[in-house]
């Protein structure tokens, strides 16, 4: 009986044994399941490392058109190899007073979280669009818990920067007036961008905040990199010391770009920024921006992808670099594939971020990989 009941058992361990094995490699696209088998819902997300434990961060989608809007909130789940990965549960919920910035209906999006040693406190950004406004608020919200998992409490959505000029930016047009009939697009209008014709219109609220991304650099100063200016021009901002707020000290990347969507991560001694432009929901082909200090001059490489559908970004779109520890030079491009016509079956795409003989990033498909790929 106990031979009988043994060769029963023997196709069910290889079965349990051959999906544990399968469950140790990304399929970028693919359906990704949780501890509880369901699709990992964390969109637009980033990944803070904690105690050796991963926890990614993202927007929580329902079916449907409606899931476009924050219906739910930012969902947490935390991995130990960054293949497994269990729900933690809704760290930051929306709310259901009407009057909130985070009701229910209201845009939450690319949430991403930073720990500030100082205040012991766990800290969210995420771009913010309020209800009914479509995206015309271009706002930034920020949260802070005691736990990393949550439950995050919302503190404030702000427009950064109010009645602060970016940095070098000349005098003489701080003041310049702009013709009210200037035609979009055309040189006179593209040329107005360039000088801050929208720096100076938001001067006194504060400048639009969109597509949104965190950076903790070597010295524990963090910034705030985002799409401003009408999606034409990226603003890196730095946080204060508790990273709740702005110091008032930005700078403008390239004006009049149009890039959206920045990931941004360190390679010896050089900052470099993946971004791409503004198709909406559509994909596009990325860019790669490098620069010597995070508030120096940014300048535009190349398309970091290679092969088939490189133009595309292998249909997806930027939204963060993890640095993965223990690894030499191991860096995760992570991307969406989003679906708008039924958010919550939108795809994940990881990529690990690869060097050519000149130290310059590319990224290239791959079907399936793991992270014995960086022990090369």
């Amino acid at each position: 009986m106990k031979n009988r009941i043994l060769t029963l058992l023997m196709p069910l361990a290889l079965l349990l044994f051959s999906c544990s094995q399968e469950m140790k490699t990304i399929k970028p696209g693919e359906i990704w399941p949780d501890n509880n088998g369901v699709h990992i819902n964390a969109h637009g997300g980033g990944i803070l490392i904690d105690n050796g434990v991963y926890y990614w961060f993202g927007e929580h989608k329902v079916e449907g058109k409606k899931g476009n809007q924050a219906r739910v909130g930012v969902h947490c789940y935390s991995s130990e190899n960054l293949v497994d990965w269990k729900d933690e549960g809704i760290a930051l919920k929306v709310s259901d007073d009407p009057e909130s910035p985070i009701t229910v209906g209201s845009v939450i999006e690319r949430p991403k979280v930073i720990y500030n040693p100082k205040t012991k406190k766990y800290v969210m950004w995420f771009h913010l669009e309020l209800k009914g406004m479509g995206y015309s608020a271009a706002k930034t919200g920020v949260a802070t818990s005691d736990k990393v998992s949550g439950p995050y409490t919302f503190i404030e959505a702000v427009n950064p920067n109010a009645e602060t000029w970016p940095l070098h930016f000349p005098d003489e047009l701080k003041t310049k007036s702009y013709p009210e009939d200037i035609k979009e697009w055309s040189d006179e209008w593209i040329q107005a961008v360039k000088d801050g014709m929208f720096v100076q219109r938001d001067f006194v609220k504060g400048q639009m905040a969109r597509d949104m991304a965190l950076y903790v650099d070597d010295d524990g100063k963090a910034y705030h990199i985002h799409a401003s200016e009408e999606n034409l021009t990226l603003h890196i901002s730095e946080l204060n010391e508790d990273y709740t707020g702005f110091t008032g000290k930005y700078i403008r990347v390239q004006p009049t770009g149009h890039n959206e969507a920045p990931a941004l991560f360190k390679h010896n001694n050089k900052y470099y920024m993946v971004t791409s432009g503004c198709t909406g929901w559509a994909p596009n082909a990325a860019r790669l921006l490098v620069a010597d200090s995070i508030l120096g001059d940014w300048e535009y490489i190349k398309n970091p992808c290679i092969g088939d559908d490189m133009d595309l970004t292998f249909y997806s779109q930027s939204t963060y670099i993890l640095p993965v520890p223990g690894y030499k030079n191991a860096l995760i491009f992570m991307a969406d594939r989003w679906t708008p016509e039924n958010a919550i079956d939108g795809r994940y795409i990881w990529l690990p971020v690869q060097f050519d003989e000149n130290g310059t990033p590319y990224l290239e498909w791959m079907d399936e990989w793991g992270m014995d790929f960086f022990k090369k």
